[in-house]
């Protein structure tokens, strides 16, 4: 069913849609809109979905400064038998790795869910979202990153058992403030399945990515749908 198949009345979805924007949770929303539980739950489902394409669709391959970092969350609900056998190694057992990269110049963030943090993995999506021409990265010391400089980037890591950042800007702090405020916020969920934890992420980074415009963005992307 598609938003303009929709049986909510045109005033009802418009309230549904500010209380989303402003992070209430589907209890408060069915509350003060009027609606049951399901009713809301569903229609954020919908908005998660929308907004993952979406996010999906604005990192396209530039050039710059850029960060990178790899982050583990927990709190993702019960795993397949296959997935408890699976190792995810740098100590992210039971947890699900996360790639992210965040762009200096206008300070958005793309995240992917990743099987592991190997130098095999991360380095098709670096090539993928960063130009190799005139771009500079920064990392931490992990070995995953070990290979940058032979594949065209200028590459300066920052090594965290010594320091956090130098006075010429090799830090990785950028990334590291978006893994905070995401797994701050994904907490409130207790618990989340391995498809909602994609959409729940894809979320944090649309609402890390648009903080003051987050109304008026989903607004305009949920009216083409």
């Amino acid at each position: 069913m598609s938003f303009k198949q929709r049986k909510l009345s045109q005033r009802k979805l418009s309230s549904l849609l500010k209380c989303f924007a402003e992070d209430l949770s589907a209890t408060q929303t069915a509350r003060l809109v009027g609606v049951n539980r399901n009713t809301a739950n569903y229609w954020y489902l919908k908005f998660r979905k929308v907004i993952a394409v979406y996010q999906e669709e604005q990192f396209a391959k530039s050039s710059g400064e850029f960060e990178l970092d790899e982050s583990y969350f927990s709190g993702i609900k019960k795993k397949t038998p296959a997935d408890e056998r699976r190792k995810r190694g740098r100590g992210a057992e039971n947890k699900v790795p996360v790639f992210g990269i965040k762009k200096r110049d206008d300070g958005t963030v793309y995240t992917q869910i990743i099987k592991n943090a190997s130098k095999a993995t991360l380095m098709p999506i670096v090539k993928k979202l960063i130009d190799q021409v005139d771009s500079i990265v920064y990392t931490d010391g992990w070995k995953g990153y070990d290979g940058l400089v032979f594949n065209g980037y200028k590459h300066k890591r920052v090594n965290h058992s010594k320091q956090y950042s130098n006075r010429v800007g090799t830090h990785i702090n950028g990334i590291e403030n978006f893994w905070g405020f995401s797994k701050q916020r994904l907490a409130k969920f207790h618990g989340l399945s391995r498809q909602i934890f994609y959409l729940c992420l894809k979320e944090c980074e649309f609402r890390y990515n648009n903080r003051s415009d987050i109304l008026k963005i989903l607004k305009r992307i949920i009216k083409k749908c």
